[in-house]
């Protein structure tokens, strides 16, 4: 007995431990980042009479937050998560309906945050981590390796009410962000393809009937198209992405060095802090340095969907495969954003990009799993509930 109980202690002890691959991986993430956002500021802040560091400590901050909200995640258990998904996703709605209200702030044509002294909330990002957490709670209900349209349509339904409230921001980036994870979820719960495929059919419907409506204004499908487009685009449409291609061809294959990018110290990429981040790290460190930062997004995807495989029940392997969806999407389109490979939908890249609300969002994120990852089953791939 006393063996027995040696080997169960020394197993709960092996299961305890912290995924570092996955928090080293964010950690030199964030880092590159930190870097990538000083050397696109300095000179701006710096000509404008600011401190140059002033956006890098303010991104620091948040880092700093995000640690917090990460370790607090990873100390909830993923049985609690569940039990607080639909109060989790209730919280985003609610937020997402105040931003719609003169408490919201107007910038840029976009009512997207609510002002609360030194910063500012994006409602939008958080409703991303609550609605894969509300979806991997209903989701993981279903019986058998089948999902039927009802449950299908639950689905749907809980991803309808905040695109519809994001929609209205307008934030169309979110938007595609959220059907992409329902499709995935559904998929890896057990839907089918034929399902999958009437999903899409009717999507592309929804949109056709929301552009003769004038529900899904003109300049919003320029935008989700503009992209394949050239010529006169060049210097309206299409000009940050046009940018953003010299930025990246000019780096070459090590990058022109830290500070010396000419399109990056001449500003020539808008929103370069944010969305376009990563023409920094193309322009000043090259293909290898680009390389580098792709891979780490790897490490860190692999590392999510390991904890999704080793995940004690369905609840904690949807969680997983969704927020690993979540970080996939906003790669993919965000690098393909800047090389004229997908259209400018406004995502920010991961981790790297500047912003308080999409880095703790994150953060929650990776910090939910991280819990399953804490509670995991002794067999990967093994799930039984203890």
């Amino acid at each position: 007995m006393a063996v027995l109980g040696e080997i169960t202690l020394k197993t709960r002890r092996a299961r305890s431990r912290p995924d570092l691959l996955l928090i080293l991986g964010v950690a030199a993430l964030s880092a590159l980042g930190l870097l990538m956002i000083y050397t696109v500021t300095a000179p701006r802040n710096e000509a404008g009479g600011l401190d140059p560091a002033g956006d890098m400590v303010r991104q620091a901050f948040f880092m700093a937050t995000g640690v917090v909200v990460f370790s607090v995640g990873s100390f909830i258990s993923d049985r609690r998560w569940k039990a607080l998904s639909p109060y989790a996703y209730l919280a985003t709605v609610l937020l997402l309906l105040v931003v719609l209200t003169p408490l919201g702030t107007l910038r840029s044509g976009a009512q997207r945050w609510i002002p609360l002294g030194p910063i500012d909330l994006q409602p939008s990002e958080f409703a991303k981590p609550a609605m894969i957490l509300v979806l991997a709670a209903l989701l993981s209900a279903t019986e058998g390796a089948r999902v039927g349209w009802a449950r299908i349509g639950q689905a749907v339904a809980l991803m309808a009410v905040p695109s519809a409230l994001i929609f209205v921001q307008p934030d169309l980036g979110t938007m595609l962000t959220f059907g992409f994870i329902t499709l995935v979820m559904l998929f890896v719960a057990g839907a089918g393809v034929r399902q999958i495929a009437l999903l899409l059919v009717g999507a592309l419907i929804a949109v056709a009937i929301a552009f003769q409506m004038d529900i899904l204004k003109e300049y919003q499908l320029d935008r989700l198209t503009g992209f394949l487009n050239s010529g006169e685009a060049e210097l309206t449409l299409n000009y940050n992405q046009t940018q953003s291609q010299i930025a990246i061809a000019s780096g070459g294959l090590f990058g022109r060095g830290l500070s010396q990018g000419t399109q990056t110290n001449g500003a020539f990429v808008p929103a370069q802090r944010t969305d376009f981040i990563f023409t920094a790290v193309a322009e000043q460190l090259g293909f290898a340095g680009s390389a580098l930062v792709l891979a780490l997004f790897a490490l860190v995807v692999w590392r999510l969907l390991m904890t999704a495989a080793a995940a004690r029940d369905r609840f904690g392997y949807l969680l997983g495969v969704g927020t690993a969806a979540m970080v996939v999407f906003h790669v993919f389109v965000n690098v393909g954003m800047t090389q004229r490979l997908m259209p400018v939908t406004g995502l920010p890249l991961p981790f790297m990009s500047y912003g308080g609300s999409f880095y703790l969002a994150m953060a929650l994120g990776l910090g939910m799993v991280h819990s399953v990852w804490l509670r995991r089953s002794p067999v990967p791939g093994e799930r039984f509930l203890l």
